[in-house]
């Protein structure tokens, strides 16, 4: 059904594929940051503060250098955590601890969103670039850690981040999961990329308001994200439809 959408595809999702596609799915796999809780909640705004600072002090520079070098590191080596161990030799521990040392009371619980988790069949993941400590205490700022079969972060990927294809052949082997019977939700479309070429089914999440737009490159005759299956800005009630597809 590539180039078309399904019927049904009102409201905050979008579907290029019919949505029972994910009968018989087995395994869930979501990223953590934008994807979990509401990029609305500016969450991740707070590390990008955080990191702009570390890479200040580190290499005892200005604001606006610091903010600088941050950000092309970040698109040369995927993080900026990367780039500066490559070019710099910083500590990854100290790095990780400090640029997740963040206020996290912006977070509410989403019983709603743990309610549609827990009914997914089969086992669920969550697959980030973050670390263990920044993912638990976001699940449980969310009041949905008890869902989850494992946690895969940056250090389980040998501080190898998404969208590398190491890295996902890493969470597969240590999950034990088969890729064609998965589905993975994140944020970055490029993060997406290997899930689709391995057979998984993709979703995108949104922020609020946004969807639309998107609609409009994704009905483009060259248009960019055919590794995309599906796009929603609410999780919680992609979900829910998800659910009532699969019975």
């Amino acid at each position: 059904m590539t180039g078309k959408r399904v019927p049904g595809t009102e409201g905050p999702h979008a579907h290029r594929r019919d949505i029972r596609i994910y009968r018989g799915i087995e395994a869930w796999v979501f990223d953590l940051d934008n994807t979990l809780y509401p990029h609305e909640a500016d969450l991740f705004a707070q590390i990008d503060e955080q990191i702009a600072s570390y890479v200040q002090k580190i290499l005892d520079i200005d604001r606006d250098a610091a903010m600088a070098h941050q950000k092309a590191l970040y698109h040369q080596y995927g993080t900026t955590l990367r780039g500066l161990m490559t070019e710099h030799r910083i500590d990854p521990d100290h790095y990780l601890a400090y640029v997740h040392d963040i206020d996290y009371s912006a977070l509410e619980p989403n019983p709603e969103l743990g309610k549609a988790i827990e009914a997914l069949p089969g086992k669920k993941f969550i697959f980030t670039n973050g670390d263990r400590p920044h993912a638990e205490r976001t699940a449980a700022a969310l009041g949905i850690s008890e869902h989850f079969e494992e946690i895969f972060d940056i250090v389980s990927a040998d501080l190898i981040p998404k969208p590398n294809r190491e890295t996902y052949d890493k969470f597969l082997a240590q999950t034990g999961i088969s890729p064609v019977r998965a589905a993975m939700f994140e944020d970055l479309p490029k993060n997406l990329l290997v899930p689709h070429s391995l057979g998984m089914c993709t979703a995108l999440i949104l922020p609020k308001g946004s969807r639309s737009v998107f609609r409009d490159d994704w009905d483009l005759e060259d248009e960019p994200y055919p590794h995309i299956d599906f796009v929603t800005e609410d999780l919680t009630g992609f979900l829910k439809a998800v659910l009532a597809a699969v019975g």
